[in-house]
Order: structure tokens, then sequence, then C-alpha cells
């Protein structure tokens, strides 16, 4: 994925040096989103640390390990209560919704840099929880509305490669910075994503759905490098002027019987998704790791997971086309059940043995790791953000929405649970149910699930649709008009 955008930075064809410019602007948000998920993982264990005795800091405090649940997870139901509201803003202008919500992100984050007490670490938690939600629906509207077809699914993807690499960063910083340094470095992106808005244009489309036909030439014209943009405009208010004259049933008023499939098939990819684990190691990596390993500094091993975890997402994205989505899913969930029953056993039998593990069997709990998250990006991660683009019928594509609100539900639910399964069942019994929910969802899978690869609209439709049920209109040759 790097190599092929920096083939795209160097092309000799201005069009595209443009928007890769506006792409990497913009993807300052996903980075700043990134460095918040990444941040509890190092940030909860130094705040577990008592301050030196000469320390003049006056605001210390410990924090308990419910304390610590809940400044993992509140930036999860933030984000629950952002999506609507973000989406609802989008009306307002996809460069103006990133530049009203970058600043009070950056804002929110110095609430942990001076916090007096744990409330202000969880009102800074939620509030980032909130504007990552924002940021995250926003910004890849905002890509696929600038980028030329040719070259729109490269910078679709980064996006999801800058928050990879802001949660790695996260890992990386919190080796050597306390939790108040590493809330400040993380304010920088969104301030620095503030700042560089001002760079670039609102979209061309949908300045044009807006009625500002000059603006949206000029901003199109800048994307294009100056090349001539008479007949995408042309092609692009046709477009606009089609969908003004539809008149049509929305789908909120509407609940059709093909519906009912795409929802329950993403929704369920959802639950296991965020309920396989994944999201509460990402969290807890640290003490996780701290308590699995007897020689390995869990810092350093957080990093190796997190690195691992932006490169198998990056082979992700080939074999998604290549291979198909149904075959990555089982093997997914399969590698996930095996590593996460793996890491719970050692973790089981190593509890069992009076004096633990010594530092040479330390390979076993870290293979596991690897494995587990490797499985996790390669499969579920991805592909089940993909589904909501594909199972859903074009003119009723928002309903992906609830989706995505399940999603961000679960994500609290999990990240919330972790502690309180851990203290109920034993960090152990904790991977133990996290691996049988992961069979769960093979199951699912297997059951449910259909192949998407090389299938078109109509034929989606078709397959979601009852066999009785006649869809209510033909999709076949119907073009996605972003606006």
């Amino acid at each position: 994925m790097a190599s092929s955008t920096l083939s795209l930075i160097y092309s000799n064809q201005p069009q595209r040096l443009t928007q890769v410019v506006a792409t990497m602007i913009v993807a300052l948000g996903p980075l700043a989103t990134g460095l918040g998920k990444g941040y509890s993982s190092p940030a909860l264990a130094s705040m577990q640390i008592p301050p030196p005795i000469n320390s003049s800091h006056s605001h210390h405090f410990n924090i308990t390990p419910e304390q610590g649940s809940w400044i993992a997870s509140l930036s999860l139901l933030g984000a629950f209560f952002g999506g609507i509201p973000g989406g609802l803003a989008m009306r307002l202008g996809r460069k103006s919704v990133l530049a009203v919500v970058s600043l009070p992100f950056a804002l929110s984050w110095l609430l942990t840099v001076f916090a007096s007490s744990v409330y202000m670490v969880y009102a800074s938690s939620f509030l980032c929880g909130v504007w990552s939600a924002v940021v995250s629906l926003v910004t890849p509207v905002y890509i696929s509305e600038i980028a030329h077809p040719e070259i729109r699914g490269c910078l679709c993807s980064v996006a999801k490669l800058t928050a990879n690499i802001g949660m790695l960063l996260s890992f990386v910083l919190g080796v050597y910075l306390e939790w108040r340094q590493l809330a400040l470095v993380a304010s920088i992106a969104p301030a620095l994503l503030f700042l560089a808005l001002m760079l670039i244009p609102e979209t061309p489309s949908y300045l044009l759905y807006r009625g500002r036909e000059d603006d949206a030439a000029t901003s199109l014209s800048w994307l294009r490098g100056g090349l001539d943009i008479t007949q995408e405009l042309d092609t692009m208010r046709a477009n606009i002027d089609a969908m003004r004259e539809t008149t049509e049933v929305t789908c909120y008023r509407e609940w059709r019987r093909d519906l009912i499939k795409p929802v329950l098939i993403t929704c369920g990819l959802m639950v296991f998704q965020k309920f396989s684990g994944a999201n509460a190691f990402n969290f807890y990596a640290v003490p996780i790791l701290t308590e699995a390993f007897a020689g390995i500094n869990p810092y350093s091993a957080a990093v190796v997971v997190g690195l691992l975890q932006i490169l198998a997402g990056m082979v992700s994205s080939v074999l998604i086309d290549t291979v198909g989505r149904l075959p990555l899913l089982i093997v997914s969930n399969l590698l996930m059940s095996t590593a996460l029953a793996g890491f719970g056993t050692f973790l089981y039998v190593t509890g069992s043995i009076g004096g633990g593990a010594g530092p040479g069997l330390d390979w076993i709990p870290l293979t596991c790791a690897l494995i587990f998250q490797v499985a996790f990006a390669l499969g579920i991660s991805p592909i089940a953000w993909i589904y909501i683009g594909e199972l859903f019928p074009l003119k009723h594509r928002g309903l992906g929405a609830i989706a995505n609100s399940v999603s961000y539900a679960c994500s609290f639910a999990s990240v919330k649970t972790f502690v309180d399964f851990q203290l109920l069942l034993g960090l152990y019994g904790a991977f133990w149910l996290y691996a049988g929910i992961s069979l769960i969802g093979l199951v699912f899978t297997v059951a449910l699930v259909p192949e998407t690869k090389g299938r078109g609209l109509q034929e989606m439709q078709e397959i979601c649709a009852p066999r009785e049920y006649t869809p209510m209109y033909n999709e076949q040759g119907t073009q996605n008009k972003l606006i």
C-alpha cells in the first residue's frame, strides 16, 4: 500500500498529485483516531505506577482496575453517540464538518493532560470518542468524492492504514512517555488537521449539490490539476439533477423483506468482530502481556503486535479481491478461536504452577497473540465493514448505519466487560470465552454469510431477497452517485 501511494505521489500526472495531497491531509483525522485507540493500553499501565518520591506533580493520582475499564471504554460509548450526529452534520459539508470537530478534538485531549481527577480523564475519553466517530464517518466520504475512479480504491485505503499507524504510534511512544505526555502528543494530530484543512477545497459534488457551481468548478479544477473538467462537471451535474428528480419512499419509511438479511448478516458480523477479544486486547495489551510474559518486555511486544496488524491489513487488501471474502472469514475465525484457546490454556497451566512459567516459554503466548491479531486483521476486521457496502441495495445503503451503531455499542460493551470477565473467570477464562465466541462466529459465517467477490449489485440483491420476493427496482447499470 505504501509503495502504491508513493507511486501516485511521484506520478507525472498532476491531477493525481493534488488528490493525494488532499487525501493525506484528511487522513490526519484517522491518524488521530488511531492514536486514541492505542492510547489506553500504555496509558493505563502508566497510571498505575506510583509517582517518584521527589515528584513535584501536584495532580498525580492512581486508578483502580474498574476505573481503568471506564477510561478505556468511554471513548467507544462516545463514538456510539457521535455517529448519528456526524451523519446529519455532513449536510453542512465534508470539509466543514472535519474543520468544526478537529479543534475540539484536540482540546478534549488537554482535559487528560491537565487532569486533576479521574473524572476529567473520563470526560476526555468520552469526548474524544464523539469526535473520532464523526471523523471516521466523514473522512472516507470526502476521499471518495474527490478521488478519480482509477485511484479511488487506493486512496480510500489510506484512511484505514493511517488509523493503524496511529495505534502503532501510541504503542511505541507509550514505551517512553507517561500518560499525560502521551495525551499531549495525541492532541497534535487533530490540531494539524484543523490547520491543514485550510489548504484543500470542499468536495465538488457537495458544492454542486448545494447550487454553488462556480465553487464546484474551482474545486474540481484544483483536484484535477488544471485539466479540462467540463465533461466530468457536466456528468456530475446530470447525476445530481437525476437524483433530485427521483421520487421514492425513503428507506426509513419502508421496511422491505430484502433488507432483513443484510441487516442480520452485517450486525452479526459486527457482534462477533467486537466480542472476539480483539478490542479488549488492543485496549489492554500491555496489562495482558505483562501477566502472560516472564521475560519479554510487554511494551515492546505490543509494538510488534501493532506492526503486524498493519502488515496483515495490507496483505488483506490484496487477498480480499483474489481469494474472496468468505474463505478469509472462515480461516480468520478458525485461527482466532485456536489462538485464543491456546493463549488461555497457557495462562491456566502456568497459573497452576507455583512459580509460573519461565522466560523460556514466553514464545508460546507471543505466538498465540500474533496469530490471533494477524488472523483478525486478515479477515473479520476489514471484511465486516466491506459487507455493509455490498449487501445493502444501493438506494438503501444508509441502513448500514444500523450495523455501524451496533459496532460501537459492542465495542463499548466488550472493552468495559473485559475486566469483569477477568475478575469472574480469570484471565485464562476470559480468553476461553472469546475463543468460544469466535467458534460461534465461524458457524454463523458458514451458515449465513454469502460470497460477494465478483458479484454485481443486482445479483447481491437477489441473493439477499426471499425466493418469492421480487425486488422493487433493478439496480443493474445504476451508478453510485456520491453527493
